[in-house]
């Protein structure tokens, strides 16, 4: 349903990026959210809500809104994705975290949300630009991070996805973790039954971790490499690689694997002038799919 109103603007973003791509400011108008997308807007919406396979909600609605959505969700068992959108607004996940099954930040994103449930211990990120080894970036990014990730586990977030640019991304997670609760609300489609058909056999770590199994609560941490591309344009990256992992949770793939397929299209899409390439295709993403699983590390099981 598009809300359609007279006296306000449509939403929009402008950007600017450095010669490498990489975003250095943004200013944003969604008025139109603020004002319009409100509590009693999103009760007309209860029955998809708590019919839907999961709810995917995003910082730029407003606080009361965001709390009426995940409690919706909620009460019927429904996972709820928490995108953070930006530093400032991902400190918006205060009030709901209770709420959220996944969220999908990046690495400053995340400390904001840690700090934001933190009153006392305080977390902090510094970025180095420069490492001689991949896996040293890595080994760094997760001893910064890694208390944060911990921290947000403990406030009952099941599932983060933190992305991390050109170094890939972390998932952490109990080992026991499953984000589907309901696999008969999902529709497959054409291009999620041809994915399920090319990557069908390819696992990750089955006989080391069991995300699935209820014997055990240990939390592990992985690590999925993103893959090399010519960039083009890093605009709608990070969407994209949300929208691929959704799309693959719904289609039926583990949550591993959704990741690596919402990887695989966010290279698409830095490929691509266009924010979401139109011209990707199941084979394509199945095969960069699968160089990322084979990749793929844990770095930490506990």
């Amino acid at each position: 349903m598009i809300f359609q109103a007279d006296d306000v603007a449509t939403p929009v973003v402008s950007n600017v990026f450095d010669g490498s791509g990489e975003l250095i400011a943004g200013v944003a108008s969604v008025q139109a959210v603020e004002n319009f997308i409100t509590p009693s807007w999103i009760y007309r919406f209860r029955h998809h809500i708590t019919n839907a396979p999961l709810v995917m909600l995003d910082a730029n609605l407003p606080p009361e809104s965001l709390k009426a959505a995940c409690i919706t969700a909620y009460e019927s068992e429904v996972p709820v994705l928490f995108e953070p959108v930006s530093v400032v607004k991902s400190r918006r996940i205060a009030p709901v975290a209770e709420y959220i099954t996944c969220t999908s930040p990046n690495e400053i994103e995340l400390v904001a949300m840690a700090n934001s449930l933190s009153p006392s211990v305080k977390y902090n990120f510094h970025k180095i630009e420069q490492f001689k080894e991949k896996s040293d970036a890595v080994e760094y990014l997760f001893e910064m991070l890694s208390p944060a990730m911990f921290f947000l586990l403990e406030k009952g977030i099941k599932l983060l996805i933190v992305t991390l640019g050109s170094n890939g991304v972390f998932i952490c997670c109990k080992e026991h973790t499953n984000f589907m609760k309901d696999q008969r609300k999902c529709k497959q489609t054409r291009f999620s039954r041809q994915l399920l058909e090319k990557m069908d056999g390819c696992f990750l770590l089955n006989n080391r971790v069991n995300l699935c199994g209820e014997s055990s609560s240990r939390t592990c941490v992985f690590h999925l490499p993103a893959i090399s591309a010519s960039v083009i344009s890093l605009t709608g990256a990070g969407d994209c690689l949300v929208g691929g992992v959704l799309s693959a949770l719904c289609a039926g793939f583990d949550i591993i694997q959704s990741v690596a397929i919402g990887v695989a299209i966010a290279k698409a899409s830095v490929e691509s002038e266009a924010n979401i390439p139109d011209d990707i295709s199941a084979a394509s993403i199945a095969d960069d799919a699968q160089c990322v699983l084979h990749s793929a590390k844990v770095v930490w099981c506990k």
